[in-house]
């Protein structure tokens, strides 16, 4: 899988607005009501990262959740990246 050019990442986050990018990661932070939902959350993006076969970088903290995703084996930003941040979000 090709990396994205700075214009196509930029096209993409503009449709991904709760993303940031710091370097050649994209990161989004959850807030839940309680830890439950929390882990739940966890679960399904777990659960939907081994379909994909593409697995970000999770941090839980209590309420709180941080995905960051960059394709490893390309060294920045791919097409599925933002095909997880599509599925990630519909979940949300």
């Amino acid at each position: 899988m090709a990396l994205l050019s700075e214009e196509q990442v930029h096209e993409m986050l503009q449709k991904a607005p709760q993303w940031t990018r710091t370097g050649k990661e994209i990161t989004r932070s959850f807030q839940f009501k309680n830890f439950r939902e929390a882990l739940a959350f966890v679960v399904h993006v777990g659960l939907l990262a081994e379909r994909l076969n593409h697995h970000p970088h999770i941090a839980i903290d209590y309420k709180k959740v941080v995905l960051t995703l960059t394709t490893h084996s390309e060294g920045g930003l791919t097409e599925k990246d933002f095909e997880m941040v599509r599925q990630i979000d519909a979940i949300a």
